[in-house]
């Protein structure tokens, strides 16, 4: 009998699940052949457990008859779901009001139960379960919550994992909000009552450590690249920005999160007191990288630790004080060129162009295009015990032991131009500015790489060409251009489709792709587009992770010889194309092509294209 087939009758099935009925009803089911089912049955006999049979069963990696395929623990969970005739949850953190769940139910309760609540509206609470045939509980959530139940089945690890984790949060909060007492008197609407308010919240009350520790490790387990702490009217809100775009993670009384800020503020050395003016800080922390799933629940897998590094930024608003920290991972840096968004093509173009001696090397974009990633991916990688690799940031991204890095310090008149002119005398060989913003830090760009250093910076233009016209914007003549300058690299970011659900998308044709990038050819092969679908490995955006597109432009011999005071951006990038460099929005159709990402996400990101010729 098929899955679909029991999904519509019911099951006389009562009790917790057992392992030998789950092999039998496999079998029965087809998913595995009897064969497997006797094997899998002297298996497990051999020993006893007090796993979950589900994870029994994942772990001794039983085969599909049909694929076969190991069933892992989220297909065995599926087809459980369907065999009770019930809903199938995989449970998205993002996606529960973990203020709600220890409204439904206490924590032993749902302990006791080993069912956790998901979900909760007016009249209804959604409870996840992993025992589908146990229900003795439901009339009693429903008396108490006055709401009806609706069960779902979800794997019983992350049961596990996040009853523990959702209500040690609930309890937190709670905790934090009965010690803070009423809300502080920060917003704007309520200046008039600064000094007179009650007692506000110890930023190391031990309950407030707990948030903000759960708050870090939640946002590491979710890729996040930034958190935002957003006061409002009546709450705060806790936002994550994960693939470049922002989600809901959770809501909290405001007297908590301004306890949370002061708490972030205090580790990362900014002034606790000051609410008046923007700060800025970082912190350095670990995050606990957990075994692979399944390992843990088997009692074989181990945890790691390793370093974070997070920038925080403040910001006074109407309702009090705003907190973003800006998450940066610790594997960036050691990231080889294609793990950026490479092609083969461009990649070895960089890696010639980077061994220079000495001269002028430019990365631009808007903020957020990558464009510091891939400077210290580079740094890293030219950093030798041979050379003397010294920075000058505003302000220090990463720390990076290989390097000298400077903080610009405007509130001591050193800035970048100052900073260059103090690094000129520490015996550089490669130096990384920032941003080049003015004429008198160009200048000294310039004059660096006269004197023998290889220089790195960054600009904000559209495209690699226009960084030609940007400098001379500032003021650097056109023959110290033309004596300095190595090459220009634009850059931008693009989601990658995720590759759990993504699906051919046969409207994308290479016709379609040679049209929009006429009078380019994209591709002279098979295309092997794909469109986003969603599932809960991307949070239904079709989207996971992302990757970089790149536009090199190398100062050849004859480059330079149209470099003049005027110089015509046509023939420039009509030259740069004849030297190579293909263009933000080819090298992402190009990634269309491949299947990585969508037309809708390049032409979003890029310029249009030029004449090519």
């Amino acid at each position: 009998m098929t899955r679909s087939a029991h999904a519509g009758m019911p099951n006389v099935h009562q009790g917790p699940v057992v392992l030998r009925t789950l092999v039998e009803w496999l079998a029965q089911d087809g998913v595995i052949s009897r064969e497997e089912a006797d094997r899998t049955i002297a298996r497990c006999a051999q020993a006893e457990s007090r796993q979950h049979p589900l994870v029994r069963l994942a772990n001794v990696a039983i085969t599909g008859a049909a694929d076969g395929r190991p069933l892992d623990l989220e297909r065995l969970t599926e087809w459980l779901a369907g065999r009770a005739g019930l809903p199938y949850l995989r449970i998205d953190p993002l996606k529960v009001d973990v203020g709600k769940v220890a409204d439904v139910m206490s924590a032993a309760y749902a302990e006791r139960h080993k069912v956790l609540p998901v979900q909760v509206g007016p009249t209804e609470v959604i409870v996840a379960t992993a025992e589908p045939f146990i229900a003795d509980w439901v009339a009693e959530v429903e008396r108490q919550s006055r709401r009806q139940v609706r069960r779902v089945v979800a794997n019983p690890i992350e049961i596990h994992r996040y009853t523990a984790e959702f209500f040690a949060l609930a309890r937190s909060v709670r905790a934090a909000q009965k010690a803070g007492g009423q809300a502080a008197a920060t917003s704007f609407e309520q200046l008039v009552e600064l000094g007179r308010s009650n007692r506000q919240l110890d930023a190391n009350d031990q309950s407030v450590v707990q948030v903000v520790d759960w708050l870090w490790q939640y946002a590491f387990d979710q890729r996040a690249s930034d958190i935002h702490l957003e006061p409002r009217r009546e709450q705060g809100v806790i936002r994550f920005r994960i693939d470049g775009v922002l989600h809901p993670a959770y809501q909290m009384p405001l007297t908590v999160m301004s306890a949370m800020i002061a708490r972030i503020k205090l580790l990362g050395r900014m002034d606790v007191v000051e609410k008046r003016r923007p700060l800025d800080g970082r912190i350095k922390t670990r995050r606990l990288r957990p075994a692979l799933p399944g390992a843990e629940a088997a009692g074989t897998g181990t945890a790691a630790h390793e370093e974070v590094e997070m920038r925080l930024s403040t910001l006074p608003t109407a309702f009090g004080e705003k907190m973003v920290m800006r998450i940066f991972d610790p594997d960036t840096v050691v990231k080889d060129l294609d793990a950026l968004g490479f092609s083969t093509h461009d990649a070895a173009r960089w890696k010639s162009l980077v061994a220079h001696p000495h001269g002028i090397i430019l990365v631009t974009g808007p903020t957020g295009s990558g464009k510091t990633t891939t400077l210290y991916s580079t740094l890293r990688r030219v950093a030798t015990e041979e050379v003397n690799v010294s920075t000058i940031e505003d302000p220090i991204e990463m720390i990076e032991p290989s390097f000298n890095q400077t903080q610009v310090q405007h509130q001591l008149d050193f800035g970048f131009t100052e900073g260059l002119r103090a690094l000129m005398r520490q015996d550089p060989d490669i130096i990384m500015v920032g941003e080049i913003r003015d004429l008198d830090t160009a200048e000294m760009a310039v004059q660096a790489a006269l004197t023998g250093h290889l220089v790195f910076s960054t600009l904000h233009t559209n495209d690699a060409p226009s960084a030609i016209s940007r400098l001379m914007e500032l003021g650097v003549p056109a023959y110290l251009v033309n004596a300095t300058l190595l090459g220009v690299m634009a850059q931008r970011l693009v989601r990658t489709l995720c590759p759990h659900c993504k699906q051919p998308d046969d409207t994308v044709t290479r016709e379609t792709l040679d049209e929009l990038a006429a009078p380019w050819r994209v591709s002279g092969g098979t295309v092997r587009a794909y469109k986003p679908v969603g599932c809960i490995e991307c949070r239904m955006t079709g989207y996971r992770g992302r990757t970089g597109l790149y536009e090199l432009m190398t100062v050849s011999e004859s480059f330079r010889g149209l470099l003049g005071q005027a110089p015509d951006l046509g023939a420039l990038r009509r030259q740069a194309v004849a030297d190579g460099m293909r263009p933000l929005r080819l090298a992402g159709l190009l990634r269309v092509a491949e299947g990585l990402t969508t037309v809708a996400e390049v032409l979003a990101a890029t310029p249009p294209l030029q004449e090519k010729s």
